[in-house]
């Protein structure tokens, strides 16, 4: 049997192994912290940051709805979503808010369960991103109604940046730098 003295080297600027030994002490659930990162990492500018605002398809979400809804198929499998579909038909039913039209009934049962879901997942995301906080691999502020702000609140909404190992995750570190647009400004019409 190949025993390397060495760890193997990553053949990208991230060392994808370390990163997931690190996630794997910090984290209650490594995997779904491995794809909050890489989710934050695929949307973030050069500098690292991502949010407060992603422009999907033309309009703007919130980087935190957004991330809720990237990872939504995630929670959208097997008998735990049928269950949960069963259980808002028959509340929807018992409060007398479900449609006579199926294709109605089946878009309200729907509209409620990403609703709850999304709901769910942004609770989940805020528990990920505070072990990626205490690990070192992401900082969190809030950005929005008067100044940048540490705590959440008052119309701020959440801007994740990548630190540490987790910045090279970022396709613009891996790029290396942008040494045709050097000095260059950006002009807006």
């Amino acid at each position: 049997m190949f025993h390397p003295a060495q760890p193997l080297k990553s053949a990208s600027n991230c060392n994808v192994a370390n990163l997931l030994h690190q996630l794997a002490q910090c984290s209650s659930r490594p995997r779904y912290a491995f794809m909050l990162l890489s989710l934050i990492a695929q949307v973030a500018r050069p500098d690292g940051s991502a949010g407060p605002w992603i422009n999907q398809e033309g309009e703007l979400i919130s980087l935190r709805d957004w991330l809720c809804d990237a990872l939504t198929p995630m929670a959208q499998r097997g008998p735990r979503s049928t269950a949960l579909a069963e259980r808002i038909r028959k509340e929807l039913n018992e409060r007398g808010l479900l449609p006579e039209d199926a294709t109605a009934r089946q878009q309200a049962v729907e509209a409620e369960m990403q609703t709850r879901v999304r709901t769910a997942g942004k609770s989940n995301l805020s528990r990920a991103v505070s072990e990626l906080v205490k690990a070192g691999l992401l900082r969190r502020h809030y950005q929005g109604y008067a100044v940048d702000h540490q705590n959440r609140g008052a119309q701020r909404h959440a801007v994740y940046t990548l630190i540490g190992e987790a910045q090279r995750l970022a396709p613009a570190a891996m790029a290396g730098p942008n040494l045709t647009g050097q000095g260059e400004l950006a002009l807006r019409a």
